[in-house]
């Protein structure tokens, strides 16, 4: 069965171009024009994922986010036309798993999609032992391995990766890293976490690889790229 998208915009083209693209794409598609629109259809219709407009005309989206998370299970894309940095790491903070500028480029926007619904209700339990390239990460054992052999990582290496790692493929914002790495520590700053991040490529990347195993998005967080 098709994969149900709800889009929530109150621009009449921006839905239909919407829904043009992901019809095409095999999605069945729901839309809402308004926050109470919005919320009415998540509990009616349970849709696998919801692509959220922020400039809504009777709420702010960012309100939405996480009474959508209440209400069922549907992944958040946030689509909008804020491009400010406190605008993305809000809708991620409440619990949005992307956040898409518009003018948005289409194939770009179902990539994210795909993503955000192939890792869907993947926590720090169904993640414990992440794959790529060759490359696994083992949280459970606190292990990090390529072609079977370990590496070394820093105790804070380590925790920094094992959150990108519970949350694949999604942008994690510098605050949750933070939180979660440092935890009670004194000023943690986005510089500490840029110099792991840093040293992290550099021992989980091989030399000749043509992507990065951990994705910069400028101003807001990181993401681990899986596959």
């Amino acid at each position: 069965m098709a994969a149900k998208i709800l889009v929530v915009d109150d621009e009449q083209p921006i839905r239909r171009l919407l829904r043009n693209t992901l019809e095409r794409a095999g999605y069945a598609v729901v839309e809402a024009i308004n926050g109470r629109e919005a919320l009415a259809a998540v509990a009616a219709e349970t849709p696998d994922a919801v692509l959220l407009d922020l400039g809504l005309p009777d709420r702010d989206g960012l309100e939405l986010v996480p009474l959508i998370r209440r209400a069922g299970d549907a992944v958040i894309l946030v689509v909008s036309a804020r491009d400010a940095t406190d605008q993305k790491v809000a809708a991620l903070d409440l619990g949005a798993e992307d956040y898409v500028t518009k003018p948005f480029d289409g194939e770009e926007l179902l990539a994210r999609l795909r993503a955000a619904l192939r890792h869907r209700g993947i926590d720090a339990a169904a993640a414990s032992v992440i794959r790529r390239d060759g490359l696994e990460i083992d949280l459970d054992q606190r292990l990090v391995r390529r072609g079977g052999e370990a590496f070394h990582l820093t105790r804070k290496e380590h925790d920094v990766l094992a959150v990108l790692a519970r949350h694949p493929g999604r942008v994690v914002t510098h605050q949750r890293i933070l939180a979660a790495a440092w935890g009670g520590d004194d000023d943690p700053r986005v510089e500490y976490l840029r110099i792991v991040v840093r040293n992290l490529r550099l021992k989980l990347e091989e030399p000749n690889a043509t992507g990065s195993v951990i994705a910069n998005e400028l101003g807001v967080g990181y993401r681990l790229l899986v596959g």
